[in-house]
């Protein structure tokens, strides 16, 4: 099977997806008078600062770990799909030294990595991945998904988008971005809510979906 763009998107199908099962977010932290800034812009975003499990109709988001390695330099292995996603296929201990990185974290207080792998659940196997960084404070996270090109043409990237802009927004984000190629097929962006806007970066379309107000 050719890896198709409808599953990858930012930089890193037809099925709406049922709404993500999360737990209950932490209640806000009022950051005392005397914090440093950098702090502060941390606190406000306690309850995106891990990963958290969840899950839609047919896909489980499990918060990366070093261990997903293996499995995911599998599902990654394509080289066509890395003509959208840039780069080349990392092996398992190239990607194992990859999580590390991630799983710790971004170095950049005021930055906050979030990665999950997907599993799909009929399958118990991994199939892909979505990522969001968040800055702003939490007001605003930039996403990504890839889905792998065996598991692709069947809707879970258009569900597992959905899922990840719903938690998103559910925990206080007021912007999602995602950037887009212009040759590639957008159906996940739009249908996850997300907009085009005359923005281009790096020769990539920039889609947004905000908060409503208030």
């Amino acid at each position: 099977m050719t890896a198709t763009a409808a599953s990858v998107a930012a930089r890193p199908a037809a099925l709406p997806a049922a709404p993500l099962t999360v737990p209950p977010a932490a209640p806000p932290t009022a950051p005392p008078e005397h914090r440093d800034p950098a702090e502060s812009a941390r606190v406000t975003v306690t309850a995106l600062e891990r990963p958290q499990p969840a899950r839609s109709a047919r896909l489980v988001l499990e918060p990366l770990a070093v261990r997903h390695a293996e499995e995911m330099a599998e599902v990654l292995g394509d080289p066509a799909l890395h003509s959208f996603i840039g780069g080349a296929p990392l092996g398992p201990a190239e990607l194992r030294a990859r999580y590390v990185r991630l799983v710790a974290g971004s170095p950049d207080p005021s930055v906050v990595w979030l990665n999950w792998v997907l599993r799909l659940r009929p399958e118990d196997r991994l199939v892909g991945t979505v990522q969001a960084t968040v800055t702003d404070g939490g007001r605003t996270a930039e996403v990504a998904w890839v889905i792998g090109t065996p598991w692709q043409g069947r809707g879970f990237a258009r569900e597992a988008a959905e899922g990840l802009v719903g938690l998103l927004l559910g925990r206080g984000v007021r912007t999602v971005v995602a950037h887009v190629h212009p040759d590639h097929t957008a159906s996940a962006a739009g249908a996850a809510g997300l907009t085009p806007t005359d923005l281009v970066e790096d020769g990539e379309t920039r889609w947004e979906r905000r908060a409503p107000a208030g």
